[in-house]
């Protein structure tokens, strides 16, 4: 398990990645409706999901970012299924989804 530090440092990373993700979404007028939902689900439960990564509760962090990446998952998805999608959205979705990724390794 990851250091409190290293987990608030990487959760604020985390936070910036899904924030980019969201505003590249809402930039681009054109982006199917199931995509932009579940990147706004993802940034709206990672925003409240800063209590938990400062509880020091292993068991509740690691649950948490396991339904972050379950959303993530959902969102990137959503971009594989979306034909002609702007590259700029899937690439930000994907890095999103990396990041959720990486930190899930990292915790277990």
């Amino acid at each position: 398990m990851l250091r409190a530090s290293e987990i608030q440092m990487r959760f604020s990373h985390l936070q910036q990645t899904v924030s980019e993700a969201s505003r590249t979404c809402h930039a681009v007028t054109t982006i199917p409706e199931d995509v932009m939902n579940w990147v706004d689900e993802l940034d709206k439960v990672c925003k409240s999901a800063r209590n938990i990564m400062l509880s020091r509760d292993e068991a509740r962090i690691r649950r948490c970012v396991e339904d972050l990446e379950q959303i993530g998952d959902r969102a990137q998805r959503a971009c594989q299924q979306t034909g002609g999608l702007n590259a700029r959205i899937k690439d930000a979705v994907s890095s999103m989804r990396s990041e959720l990724s990486d930190l899930k390794r990292q915790l277990h």
